[in-house]
């Protein structure tokens, strides 16, 4: 992979990555930008957490994403009494053979949908969380490597509250982006019905688009997009002013800084460019930071959360307009 990106290979990589998304919009009615937030995170070598109502389309948008990215895909349901080996898998003793072997889980895929994630026990959680920060396992003493790439997408239910093991925030910060599906305007859930009546919704996946080692080139070239140090600078300071507002009780760590430019990175791909500039960094913000900060009791709603983290884009400086482009 060249340190420099080329017009051309811009150009072809934002091709690509737009026949992603239609493919997956074909399929997903009225969700077109959590889907360009999905694929920015995979691009960016991050996970996504879903946090929405049942009944979104959550489990379809990553059975679908999956296909058009030409990836593998497997899906767990967090239960109370879901084990860590029902998730990485087990070492079995086979008498036949006087032997044990190892059967592999279905974390052992390149893009895991893992339902509910805050059903599973805290036990349950921790094994996913060290294969998304380490793209490893460790079974009997011995390190296993997942397939590249690795993609986790989890869900959460963010209405009921029994029988649920909330994540803390150590963890929530391993999620890049968290994205809410929502209710669609009432013109696309007319068209979304009309196509489960018709059973359209139900048809045959997307067809590939990339595959494996495509998309792991074009996680390569998300990461030397070039990054002026204003533009850097600008992003740095909006996750310090996360730190020191009065209405937010554990600000951004600097982790979430990193994540907050690599993510910037890979929506200057999706559009075509070379660089980052700072409308990047505001699309960015939200996605990054909403899930990674600790709210006080009046601003726990997600919508009044969002306002607040807007607030903070508003009031922070955006760099005069200079050439931030790749020299």
């Amino acid at each position: 992979m060249p340190e420099r990106l080329t017009s051309e290979s811009v150009a072809q990589a934002k091709s690509e990555l737009d026949a992603v998304i239609r493919a997956v919009c074909d399929r997903v009615v009225g969700q077109e930008h959590a889907v360009r937030l999905l694929v920015a995170a995979c691009l960016a070598g991050g996970h996504a957490l879903l946090e929405d109502v049942p009944g979104t389309g959550k489990t379809r948008l990553a059975s679908s994403l999956a296909a058009a990215l030409g990836l593998s895909f497997a899906r767990v349901q967090g239960t109370p009494d879901l084990l860590p080996a029902d998730v990485i898998g087990t070492t079995v003793y086979h008498p036949r053979e006087e032997a044990f072997r190892f059967h592999p889980g279905p974390i052992f895929t390149q893009v895991l949908l893992f339902d509910e994630i805050n059903r599973a026990t805290p036990r349950t959680q921790a094994a996913l969380l060290q294969a998304m920060a380490e793209r490893a396992v460790t079974v009997d003493g011995e390190v296993k490597p997942l397939p590249r790439p690795f993609f986790v997408l989890a869900t959460a239910n963010p209405v009921e509250s029994q029988g649920v093991f909330p994540l803390p925030e150590a963890e929530l910060d391993r999620f890049l982006v968290q994205v809410a599906l929502g209710y669609l305007p009432e013109s696309l859930e007319m068209d979304m019905v009309k196509r489960v009546m018709a059973e359209e919704a139900d048809g045959p996946a997307p067809d590939p688009v990339l595959g494996a080692d495509r998309l792991v080139q074009l996680q390569r070239m998300a990461q030397i997009v070039f990054v002026h140090d204003d533009v850097l600078r600008y992003a740095v300071s909006l996750a310090r002013r996360t730190r020191d507002h009065d209405q937010i009780s554990l600000g951004a760590s600097p982790r979430s800084a990193v994540w907050l430019v690599r993510l910037a990175q890979a929506l200057a791909l999706l559009v075509g460019r070379n660089f980052v500039t700072p409308d990047d960094v505001q699309e960015a913000f939200l996605p990054v930071m909403r899930h990674r900060l600790v709210f006080d009791i009046a601003w726990a709603d997600r919508r009044e959360r969002d306002r607040l983290l807007q607030s903070i884009l508003d009031d922070t400086p955006v760099p005069h307009e200079r050439e931030v482009s790749a020299p």
